[in-house]
């Protein structure tokens, strides 16, 4: 990757930039990380995930883990931004099109030469903010789009391989950019593996044997679009 590039990287929750691209942002200080869902429920309450992260409520869990992220990135020399939408496990997910008009203005601000957005596989909340970059990148001709294998659903047995299909038949094509691969080298290992530790509560909701199927090699896509597709997220 050309040391000049200006990256903005997607993420859907206050950790899966880290854990499914954090080689690629520890090798590119001051990337910018827009995360999509961070923000608390409009009435407080206690979901399963987060009361096995460690927290009492939705309230609390918000507010430390934008806390954790912001620790994260600092470790990675990155920029948070936070965009206030909420989860589906809060059962408020946001218009598609409002979505797609916040990830432009973020654009907007960013001015980034290229843009790392989750591949979008088997959460809902992936898949809607993927779907959501899939509709920004016809909005963005000019500007080279990558997405991340999304950790740890890449695991999952066929799933990649579904939504590259899927992809393909939407007028998608998906390619494995091997200039855009992340150095691996020992500083940057240690790096990502500090910034995944500052996520505190989600290793313990992830627990033993979740947490050994985050340390896996990234893996990238270059995207591109077939301008003769048609051009709605859902396309």
């Amino acid at each position: 990757m050309e040391s000049g590039q200006r990256l903005l990287v997607i993420s859907p929750h206050l950790d899966d930039a880290v854990l499914s691209c954090g080689l690629l942002i520890a090798a590119h200080p001051r990337t910018v990380v827009c995360t999509v869902f961070t923000a608390p429920p409009a009435e407080n309450m206690t979901t399963d995930w987060d009361r096995a992260a460690g927290f009492a409520d939705a309230f609390e869990a918000m507010r430390a883990r934008q806390a954790e992220d912001r620790e994260a990135l600092g470790l990675l020399s990155a920029i948070p931004v936070h965009l206030l939408f909420r989860d589906a496990q809060y059962h408020a997910s946001p218009d598609a099109d409002e979505l797609i008009t916040a990830l432009n203005h973020a654009v907007s601000e960013t001015k980034p030469t290229l843009i790392v957005m989750p591949l979008g596989l088997f959460h809902s909340d992936h898949v809607l903010v993927s779907n959501a970059c899939l509709a920004l990148m016809r909005r963005q001709p000019a500007t080279q789009f990558v997405a991340y294998e999304d950790v740890p659903y890449r695991r999952m047995s066929g799933v990649v391989q579904a939504r590259l299909c899927d992809l393909a038949k939407r007028g998608y094509a998906a390619q494995p950019p091997h200039a855009f691969d992340a150095p691996g080298t020992m500083q940057h290992e240690r790096m990502k593996r500090a910034a995944i530790d500052a996520y505190r509560s989600q290793l313990r909701a992830f627990g033993p044997e979740g947490q050994a199927n985050l340390f896996s090699p990234e893996r990238c896509w270059q995207l591109g679009c077939d301008e003769s597709a048609p051009t709605t997220q859902n396309a």
